[in-house]
């Protein structure tokens, strides 16, 4: 075993490359008609599992082509999903989980800092960059935050850390408990949003549960992507930082812009925003992997079970909150 490990070390990058073109030519594949059979086997979660088992086992290989890649394609893969939707259905749905959104966002952050300031005792940036992944949008909230902190790069690698195996669990275990509770795609899209960190993990458990539940996760999510900006306007605030670049996430902005034109400009052909729609879809699988290839055996022994424990304190309390709301209100 130790050496068929090492192996695969020596040959990661062989081996990267391998499963990559091997995925690439799965998802080609299934625009063949009727080549469906033999490909659906490959959804977002198994090419998430597969960049984690090939992390690792084999290590990491071209983590930088990993990180540029997995960023940029994830922001066309959202922009092209929302060619595959309507926007007066999806401001509909946004709307519906608006306040509690605005609600979730806020108290996400208040018993973030209680449970990891004042019962764990995690240093403050480092609890607050985990409470600020789970109130709004994961690693893009904690790498837009993090510089108006401040944080050292040793506190933004824990709390991405947690994030991330956070993320991982999430995209597994949601659908499962989705399917179990016998949530509705409604119901599920609106809990992924909330409850799930990352918009990569929120699309893909979306995808993996319905069509539906999709079109619902994607817009409550990225209407609370947005709170990242004012969320970095009161953490300069609140810490007396000033002159540090806020980063706002503007592929939401384009996602928002390919709704109106498939909407308005597409109607008379619908087949093309399927297409691109489609497209969109097989580049989200793609960045799933290069997201699970990202983690490292560095990253999460640099987590400590600490910031572990708040964030998973955290993501339990929001998850059954979110769930309260649902079924109560």
């Amino acid at each position: 075993m130790a050496a068929m490990t090492e192996c695969l070390k020596a040959n990661n990058k062989f081996v990267y490359v391998s499963l990559l073109v091997i995925q690439t030519l799965v998802l080609l594949i299934d625009f063949i008609p009727g080549a469906s059979p033999y490909t659906h086997w490959l959804t977002p979660p198994v090419a998430l599992f597969l960049g984690l088992a090939f992390a690792l086992l084999c290590g990491q290989a071209h983590p930088k082509f990993n990180k540029k890649t997995s960023k940029y394609l994830l922001q066309y893969s959202v922009v092209g999903l929302g060619f595959g939707m309507n926007l007066h259905a999806a401001l509909a749905s946004g709307k519906e989980g608006m306040e509690f959104t605005i609600l979730s966002v806020v108290g996400t952050m208040l018993i973030g800092w209680f449970i990891g300031r004042k019962v764990l005792k995690v240093d403050r940036d480092t609890s607050y960059l985990i409470s600020s992944g789970t109130a709004i949008c994961g690693g893009s909230a904690i790498a837009a935050v993090g510089p108006v902190l401040r944080a050292k790069d040793s506190e933004m690698s824990v709390a991405l850390g947690t994030i991330f195996v956070l993320n991982a669990i999430a995209l597994f275990v949601f659908p499962v408990i989705g399917h179990w509770l016998g949530m509705s795609q409604h119901e599920f899209g609106t809990w992924a949003a909330i409850a799930i960190h990352d918009t990569s993990s929120v699309v893909g458990a979306g995808a993996a549960y319905g069509e539906e539940a999709l079109k619902v996760a994607t817009t409550i999510k990225l209407t609370r992507a947005l709170w990242i900006i004012p969320l970095a306007f009161v953490t300069s605030f609140l810490f007396k930082s000033k002159g540090q670049k806020v980063s706002i996430p503007w592929f939401i902005f384009f996602f928002i812009l390919a709704m109106v034109v498939n909407t308005y400009l597409l109607a008379g052909a619908p087949q093309v925003g399927q297409i691109i729609n489609h497209i969109a879809r097989k580049g989200l699988t793609i960045t799933l992997f290069f997201i699970g290839a990202s983690l490292s055996r560095d990253v999460l022994k640099s987590v400590g079970i600490k910031p572990l424990v708040q964030g998973v304190l955290l993501w339990m309390v929001i998850s059954l909150g979110t769930l309260a709301y649902i079924y109560w209100f």
